[in-house]
Formats: structure tokens, sequence, C-alpha cells
């Protein structure tokens, strides 16, 4: 990714955190595999700093939308105070392959880490009395629903990982294009996750209003979001 390129992500930019539009299918940082990161080209957000800025919080990989950066210490300590604390106010949008059973609610479900007999792993949902799992709450409701498909805004109030695509498929609907978290003997998808971080709202400075950021949807979501309504 050129500095341009990644530059022209920047939806927020302060003294002490940038706020980047991640592209879908981009890990965040490297992984055991090798292969190119979004982390990989932070320094080309260091502006004039002695050092690139740093993830605060992550996005998975076929994920698109807000993320925020801690440009220095004191930036990426708040940040990270801020996510601690659950003071982050955090939309994400979805289009799911069916309708929730209400038009809006609240799903709260506990997630622990499953190991898998392949060496690999899945968040699953668990019984509430499992002392492995962690509190795990989405709140949703409905934006548009057309054909089968359904768009949702979701707000979820903890930050585990793969949180509101394990969650909604506890719901029964499944996020389009979900490649995991499908019901035994499901067709592999053949098109991108549809999960995207709308916006991001960040008390930062306590005389200040809150930063406020908004990702456009990327253009693999387009198509099935206008079909649902979306205008944009």
């Amino acid at each position: 990714m050129k500095a341009e390129e990644i530059q022209a992500r920047l939806l927020y930019r302060d003294g002490l955190v940038l706020i980047l539009d991640k592209p879908a299918g981009m890990p965040v940082h490297g992984g055991p595999g090798g292969g190119d990161n979004l982390e990989r080209h932070f320094a080309h957000l260091r502006f004039g700093l002695p050092k690139a800025p740093a993830l605060a919080h992550r996005l998975d990989r076929d994920t698109s939308g807000c993320l925020a950066l801690g440009r220095q210490h004191k930036g990426l300590s708040r940040l990270g105070k801020l996510f601690q604390e659950g003071r982050v106010e955090k939309t994400y949008w979805a289009v799911t392959a069916a309708a929730p059973p209400t038009a809006s609610g609240t799903i709260d479900a506990p997630l622990k880490k499953l190991t898998t007999r392949a060496g690999g792993w899945r968040m699953v949902v668990t019984d509430p009395d499992d002392p492995e799992g962690q509190k795990s709450i989405t709140d949703y409701r409905v934006l548009g629903q057309a054909d089968g498909l359904c768009w949702l805004e979701l707000r979820p109030r903890t930050g585990r990982t793969h949180q509101i695509r394990v969650h909604l498929a506890h719901l029964g609907c499944p996020i389009l294009g979900e490649p995991q978290y499908l019901p035994p003997h499901s067709p592999k998808p053949t098109q991108p996750l549809h999960l995207h971080a709308r916006a991001l709202v960040l008390p930062l400075y306590p005389k200040k209003d809150p930063i406020r950021a908004e990702a456009p949807p990327p253009p693999h979501m387009l198509a099935a979001l206008r079909a649902c309504g979306y205008a944009g």
C-alpha cells in the first residue's frame, strides 16, 4: 500500500490519534503465515512524528471500517483506557442471510474460545454458568430488508473476539459471506464477509466534544445494502 493510498483512508487526525478506514480482506497485524498486513504501512502515517502510530484495538481480517490508532504513548494510553472501560461507542453494519426474530433487541450470550481437533480455534456461545465464558452483549436493530436479506445496525457493549459474527449466527441470522460460524455442512460462501465497522465515538478529551468518525461501506457490500434500502 503506497503512502497516498493509506493516507486517503484517514477519517480523522489530530495530535494524539488517527482513525483509519480499514480495507476488508487485510489483517491488521502480521500472523504466523506472514503476508501483507496493515501495520506494515503505518510508517506512512507518522506525519512528522518519530514513530509510526500503533493499534488501539483490532478488527478481523475480513471486517472493514473504523480503526483507531494512537500516534504516541499518550494517545495510545488514553485510547486503551477508553476501550478497557467500555466508553467507546462502536457501531457496525451487517447484512445477514435472514432476519432476527424481532426488529430490535439485545443478544446476551457469553462466549469462550474453543480449540478444534485440527489445531485451530473458534468462539462459541457457552452456558452462563461456564467459568470460562466471558460476558458478551450486542444490541441490534433492523435498518432494512429485501429478498431474504437483512441490513442490521449493531452496537456491541463488549469487545470479544468475533462477537458480532458469533452472536448473529447464534440468533439464526448469520452474516452474508460468513466463512466460519455456520451450521454444519453449510456450503462455503462465495462472497466476502458483509460486516463493516461503520462508526466510532471516542470521548478522548474531557473538555471537548467526543471525536466522531464514520466510514463509508466497502464496495462489496453496496449491492446488498442498496437492495435493503440504503440510499448511499
